[in-house]
């Protein structure tokens, strides 16, 4: 019996059962097996994936996507547990952590056009299919005349009504369809200037308790620093207008040569109006810098958006 094998570690991986759920928890458990850990994926079904037909602002709860994966974690069901960043909460357990947050994709949206391959080129009242009202308004704000309609499901529903001939295009995550291998049908990556992407959009996030211990240690490893520290901002701006993936927010960070940059869209669910803030600093924390793209937000009339103001 070869060493490796002798001294392989177990741990049971919490995850939701969509195809791209599985594809990232798969990569996870993958990358732990070359350093020694024998992973094995344990399905869990979510709030959000019991309710599979109503649009996710009427369901109102945070965390549709993690909570009954999260309690696993807390009651010692699973040792790991593998989302999507963009459905975490802008707070967590204070028993859980981020243990590691890995190199990020793509974190635009994209566009997937039936009968036009950009959003400019789509028919005057073109039906277009998303589940997210950060989408919605921001495609209303730059096409007014668009008719948008709630779209829920897995990827690969959400490509048979297009196929079917029900909508003229789908708005969806680019980092979704690049994993899943479905690269080749993305028509159009919606620049952040017309689209500012969801809270952690493209990132994984990799949650074990606070007290893991080795599975923690070997999740390090995989952990991207300018991720993380991009994440970091971007939740920080969540956390100040109140934690929830249904507000309609939009906030992309970027580190370059160590200067973060960060850009924040709050939408009116209402309407088409969309504020926007733009802070590039290089000493500043990450919580300070999202922290301050909130304040300007809220000042600027976002606090009516989001239930914070009168």
């Amino acid at each position: 019996m070869s060493e490796r094998i002798k001294n392989q570690r177990e741990a049971l991986l919490g995850t939701r059962g969509s195809a791209l759920a599985l594809a990232q928890s798969n990569w996870t458990a993958g990358e732990l097996g070359k350093l020694g850990w024998k992973i094995t994926l344990r399905i869990i079904k979510t709030t959000g994936d019991q309710a599979p037909d109503r649009p996710l602002g009427s369901i109102g709860v945070k965390g549709l996507f993690v909570s009954e994966i999260e309690q696993a974690l807390l009651e010692g069901g699973v040792q790991l547990a593998v989302h999507s960043m963009k459905d975490l909460p802008g707070e967590m357990p204070r028993e859980l952590m981020l243990a590691c947050v890995p190199k990020r994709e793509d974190p635009r949206d994209a566009l997937i056009g039936r009968t036009a391959g950009t959003i400019a080129e789509l028919r005057k009242g073109a039906v277009v299919g998303t589940s997210s009202p950060r989408r919605k308004c921001q495609l209303l704000a730059v096409r007014p005349d668009l008719n948008i309609v709630d779209l829920r499901g897995n990827v690969d529903t959400r490509l048979c009504k297009l196929d079917e001939g029900r909508l003229d295009a789908i708005c969806v995550a680019a980092a979704g369809l690049h994993r899943l291998g479905l690269r080749d049908r993305i028509t159009e990556y919606i620049s952040v200037d017309v689209m500012a992407p969801a809270v952690g959009q493209g990132a994984l996030a990799l949650q074990t308790r606070s007290d893991a211990g080795d599975i923690a240690a070997s999740l390090r490893t995989l952990h991207d620093e300018d991720t993380g520290r991009a994440v970091l901002a971007e939740r920080a701006v969540l956390a100040a207008l109140g934690g929830g993936c249904g507000i309609p927010l939009g906030v992309l960070a970027t580190v370059e040569n160590g200067r973060l940059s960060v850009v924040g869209a709050l939408c009116d669910p209402n309407g088409t109006t969309v504020i926007r803030e733009e802070i590039s600093r290089g000493n500043d924390s990450a919580e300070q810098i999202g922290a301050e793209i909130a304040r300007r937000l809220l000042e600027r009339g976002g606090s009516l958006f989001v239930g914070l103001g009168s």
